[in-house]
């Protein structure tokens, strides 16, 4: 559990390398934001959560039945109800979010970052 990084992980040091190549001003870890975004823009209002998989609930049901322990099922239960607070307190506050997936940047990590860059400046792909 010690080697368990919940910041500056692989996926999200790909993408803070890539917008440091690119000329992307950003916060990390933005801790005057609810939630504490992965990436802020707080001048646009603009917040990005580089979540994994496993903690935060990717494709959950079929994940359900090959978790052996309770505790397991109830932590990461837990984790998606407290992301969707975090999501919608920011949206009442006026923040922009766009959610990216560890699959997502360590499988096609081109498409994501296209994706990451349109949502922060401001022509958002889908």
């Amino acid at each position: 559990m010690s080697k368990i990084r919940s910041q500056n992980t692989k996926a999200e040091s790909l993408v803070f390398r890539e917008l440091r190549k690119r000329g992307v001003y950003f916060q990390k870890h933005y801790k005057k934001a609810i939630g504490n975004p992965d990436i802020a823009l707080p001048s646009k209002r603009k917040a990005i959560f580089i979540d994994g998989d496993f903690w935060h609930g990717y494709q959950f049901s079929k994940l359900k039945q090959r978790l052996p322990r309770k505790y397991w099922l109830a932590k990461i239960e837990r984790n998606i109800k407290r992301d969707k607070i975090y999501r919608t307190e920011l949206k009442n506050k006026g923040w922009e979010i766009l959610r990216v997936w560890e699959h997502e940047l360590l499988e096609k990590p081109d498409k994501a970052m296209d994706k990451i860059i349109a949502f922060l400046v401001g022509k958002r792909k889908n």
